[in-house]
Formats: C-alpha cells, sequence, structure tokens
C-alpha cells in the first residue's frame, strides 16, 4: 500500500491506533494510513475500492486485510461535539497528527516521495506509550470538546490497553463529562463493548465512574455508588458490580449481564433489603441496552440472564427439579447462567463454587446429555393428534393440555409416549376439574 503511493510520487504513512498496537506487539484490527493525495487519486491507484463518507476515508480490502487510507486533514470547527462542520484536506503529516485524539495515537511511520520512511512523533507519542500513559494531543478540553467520544475512548483504551490516564487529560474529561449526552447510542454500545472484552474492564469502569462520565451514560448505575450491602467490608454495590464485572468469562452477554445484574437494587432497597430487584432490574436492563441501540437478542438474553441470576439450587434436588430448572432458564442460557451467578459470588467475596454450583453444573450437563424434553416440540404428540384422536378444538384448552403434558413428561421422562400421552390427554379432558377449573 505504501509503495504504490510513493510510486504515485504521493506521501504516505501508518498512522493511529494501529502503528500504536504494532509497537505494542498486539495485532491490528485493521490498518490506517494517512496521504496527501486526494480520495479521487487514491482510488484510481486502487482498484475495487470504496470511498463512501465525506471524511476523506478510502477503503481498499487486499488479501484478506483492511486498509483505510484517508487524505491528511487539518483542524475544522465541531458544533454537534462528534462530527467536523467540513472537512479541510491538510497539506502536511503534522497538520494531521495534532488534530488526533490523543498522542500514543499520532505517531506515524512513512515518509514523502523520494525520503527515507521514518517515525514523525511530534507530540511525545513513543515515551507515553513506554509509559503507557494516555494523554490528550495539545488542549484535552479542546480535544473533547471536538468529538466526546474522545472521553469514553480514553477510559475504554485506559481497560484495554491497561494504561493510566494522564492526570490533565483525566480531570478534562471530568469537566467535559457531560458532553457525552451528545452521544449516539450506538456510538456509546461499541465503547461499551470493548471495554468489557478487556482482561480488567473495571479499570475502565472506575474512571468512568470517578470522572462523572458514568453518570451520563449509565445515570442507573451510577446510582449504585455509596449504597452499601452485606458484601465485603468497606466496599459499596458499584465496588460489587465491577468486582463480578472482572471475575466473569469475557464473553460479551455475561460481561454485560455481570454490569447490569444489579442496577434494580437502588430502587428497590428497603428495610435492608433489595426486594426483587432481579425482576426491576431485568426491566431496567433491557431499556438501558434499548437506549444504546444494543441488538434486541443481546437485550433479550441480557434481560433473561438478569432475571433468573438469584436462582437457589440445593443438593437434594431430585432429577425432575433440576429439568425443570433447565427448562425455566433454557438449555442455551444455562451456562451463561451458571458462569454468571459464580461472578456474582466472586464479586461478593465468596468461592466462586459457593451456592453448589460445580455439582449443579454436573447435573445439568448429565440431564443435556440424555434426551431431554424441555417443551411442546420435544413431545412424542403434538395438538394435531389432539385434534384428530380426541376431537379436541383449537384453543386455550388445546394449549392448556400440552403444557400440562410437558410438565409431567419433563418430571417423569419415561412419559414420553404416543399412546401414554393420548392417555394421559383423555383422563385431562375428561376430569371435572377440567371442566370446573381448567387447567393453569
Amino acid at each position: 500500500m505504501l509503495a504504490t503511493l510513493w510510486r504515485a510520487d504521493q506521501a504516505a504513512y501508518i498512522v493511529g491506533g494501529c502503528l500504536r498496537d504494532a509497537l505494542l506487539d498486539r495485532e491490528p484490527a485493521d490498518w490506517d494510513l494517512t496521504t496527501d493525495a486526494a480520495p479521487e487519486r487514491v482510488q484510481a491507484l486502487f482498484r475495487h475500492s470504496i470511498y463512501e463518507n465525506r471524511f476523506g476515508t478510502v477503503v481498499v480490502r487486499h488479501r484478506g486485510a483492511q486498509y483505510e487510507i484517508t487524505a491528511f486533514r487539518r483542524d475544522a470547527s465541531y458544533s454537534d461535539f462528534r462530527h467536523p462542520d467540513s472537512v479541510e484536506f491538510g497539506s502536511s503529516i503534522e497538520e494531521d497528527l495534532a488534530r488526533r485524539d490523543f498522542t500514543v495515537n499520532a505517531m506515524a511511520w512513512g515518509s514523502r516521495p523520494g525520503d527515507k520512511p521514518a517515525f514523525v512523533d511530534p507530540h511525545g507519542g513513543r515515551d507515553d506509550l513506554a509509559r503507557r500513559l494516555l494523554r490528550a494531543v495539545g488542549d484535552p478540553d479542546r480535544r473533547f470538546g471536538e468529538d466526546a467520544l474522545r472521553m469514553v475512548r480514553a477510559v475504554r483504551l485506559a481497560a484495554a490497553l491497561e494504561f493510566e490516564v494522564e492526570p490533565g487529560t483525566l480531570a478534562a474529561i471530568g469537566r467535559n463529562s457531560g458532553l457525552a449526552a451528545h452521544l449516539s447510542g450506538e456510538r456509546i454500545c461499541a465503547e461499551l463493548l470493548k471495554l468489557l472484552a478487556a482482561n480488567r474492564p473495571s479499570v475502565g469502569l472506575r474512571l468512568m465512574a470517578d470522572s462523572g462520565l458514568l453518570a451520563v451514560i449509565a445515570p442507573d448505575l451510577a446510582r449504585q455508588r455509596g449504597l452499601g450491602q452485606n458484601k465485603i467490608e468497606g466496599e459499596d454495590l458499584w465496588d460489587h458490580t465491577v468486582r463480578t464485572v472482572d471475575a466473569a468469562p469475557a464473553r460479551q452477554v455475561v460481561r454485560l449481564a455481570a454490569l447490569l445484574h444489579d442496577v434494580g437494587k437502588p430502587d428497590t432497597f428497603a428495610d435492608g433489603h433489595f426486594h426483587g430487584h432481579e425482576s426491576v432490574g431485568a426491566q431496567m436492563a433491557r431499556g438501558f441496552l434499548a437506549g444504546i441501540r444494543a441488538p434486541r437478542a443481546l437485550q433479550e438474553r441480557v434481560a433473561h440472564l438478569v432475571l433468573h441470576h438469584m436462582f437457589i439450587y440445593e443438593p437434594n434436588w431430585t432429577d425432575a427439579a433440576v429439568r425443570r430448572f433447565i427448562r425455566k432458564v433454557g438449555p442455551g442460557c444455562v451456562d451463561d447462567l451458571l458462569a454468571l451467578r459464580a461472578a456474582d459470588n466472586q464479586g461478593s467475596g465468596l468461592p466462586a463454587d459457593a451456592g453448589h454450583l460445580t455439582e449443579l453444573e454436573s447435573r445439568v450437563r448429565a440431564q443435556l446429555a440424555s434426551k431431554l424434553v424441555l417443551g411442546r416440540s420435544q413431545l412424542a404428540i403434538d395438538g394435531n393428534d389432539l385434534i384428530m384422536e380426541l376431537g379436541l378444538p383449537r384453543g386455550r384448552v388445546l394449549g392448556r393440555v400440552l403444557d400440562d403434558l410437558t410438565d409431567r413428561v419433563v418430571a417423569e421422562p419415561a412419559l414420553n409416549d404416543r399412546t401414554i400421552l393420548l392417555d394421559l390427554a383423555r383422563q385431562l379432558i375428561t376430569d371435572r376439574q377440567l371442566v370446573e377449573n381448567p387447567i393453569s
């Protein structure tokens, strides 16, 4: 890519996060290049490229990798605190680097045509990289006033890279945190998911809370600060939440559920208890995720885990009780729910296995390995059989009979036989209680 631009008498440099990651021995997700060539010129040099935005970026895919080639730009005004009002192409790499967010992202490697490739680092990015420090380029208040997403990106990068945020930059986030209200839900969601994928998301989450960003982005979570509970001495509900997130496996749905599992507690606190916080929390989790435009499937999966995270297992459960648990939770959610509960235990200062989780997990796996009936679709008969064989009309009674048969088969799998189920159905529909008091 660079050689093609150089041969065409254009300046070209690797720039931004990919260069930072390469210097940290991290695999870059993609490659960013900058050049003095106009977008139309870049397209002429690279076949099958795409130029579809007004920011001067041409996307080139080559040998399985994606390259974003952007023309030099200079500073512009940002009236919406997110996007430049106009795009002004620059004339030098130094001018382009001066408009970037953090010094570790404001380095470049490359050259003008005919020159030897070299590092360009006018803002001390390599020194900050060595010190593992995130520092805004130039005036941090100006940088965050231009693009409020940079504040969220700062705390996310601090967690992902395990860097500290330079004190002046962190103070500026605190002064400008209210600007995050201008950000779209989609942008917040993308940054939050990246933050939660870090080895220790608590680094970024605590920075969000301390800087005031959390109160703007997730005010219901910010209300957890200072709310005591009988967990770890000297720690509040927010401490418990971030501990739980760190303890959760780095699966997107489990980390999100860990973040939101106790979001309902402030609204349900009374007499030293959090009555029904899981039900309230499930609705609040769904609302928060809808507000940041998370995918609908993710919203529902997280809310489901929050709703069920307070289950209590006893070793004296019968196999039928284990099957009912699996049916209630859903076989596709059991692993995530158990992982969430183990993380919740650790966030409470308990062993991950508290509540006999290992035993429950073993019993669940044994049941799932068998021919388990958990829903109507797995019955040996269906609604059409009941209509044809027993003359039942379509409607509520038909559904209730199928539900009752399912419950019986979950309790005793040997009953899942066509003849047996039809006999049981006959007993149900001729039972006097069915006529006087429909099955519930």
